[in-house]
């Protein structure tokens, strides 16, 4: 099967549509097609988590949205605060052309999109990683980005993961608390749970 989102090149007949959505106040028109994750609205749990990531809070360094489809929790994020660099990546090419579509056409510049498997073609370090892991790739897809973000975090950097309880937000919760030490749940809200934690040297 290639058609699936988390694959490099779904083989999909193409049917790109563009919308309207309101995210921390700014308007965006976003531009999506078959073969990425929720083309057709930004998707709830990417919602609680993009309402809940204090940035502010962060200290300096760049931000990583990690497997970030066509770009709506990037993007938000980004336009919210100019003055940090966020980058954004995917394995998805089709979600990285849209991705980088949706960010010109929304006026998103203090972006970088680029192709990595995880974090095969990671190579910065950042002071926060945020993602709406691909559940559908399988349990140890979304256990690798959990654990590898260890590595990739600056100190007191943070990883902030939305995950359904049906999804297994217990069970990655666990891994998260194994991995950094700590874990806290920042919102429940209609079966998504916010996962964050901090790496601390």
């Amino acid at each position: 099967m290639t058609e699936y989102y988390y694959t490099p090149n779904p083989d999909v007949k193409h049917q790109e549509q563009s919308w309207n959505f309101d995210l921390l106040g700014n308007q965006f028109t976003f531009t999506t097609d078959n073969g990425v994750f929720s083309k057709r609205t930004v998707d709830y749990g990417s919602r609680v988590l993009i309402s809940n990531v204090a940035i502010s809070e962060l200290p300096a360094g760049p931000v990583l949205d990690l497997g970030c489809g066509y770009g709506p929790i990037g993007l938000a994020l980004a336009k919210k605060h100019p003055d940090r660099q966020f980058t954004m990546v995917d394995v998805n090419n089709l979600a990285l052309h849209l991705a980088d579509l949706n960010a010109r056409q929304n006026h998103v510049d203090n972006v970088t999109i680029q192709n990595s498997d995880g974090y095969q073609s990671i190579t910065d370090h950042f002071a926060a990683i945020i993602t709406n892991p691909p559940v559908r790739a399988g349990k140890e897809v979304v256990d690798n980005m959990i654990t590898g973000a260890y590595e990739h975090l600056i100190d007191l950097g943070r990883l902030t993961v939305v995950l359904q309880k049906k999804q297994g937000a217990p069970s990655a919760k666990k891994l998260m608390t194994t991995t950094f030490g700590n874990c806290k749940v920042l919102k429940r809200d209609k079966g998504y749970y916010i996962l964050e934690s901090t790496k601390r040297a």
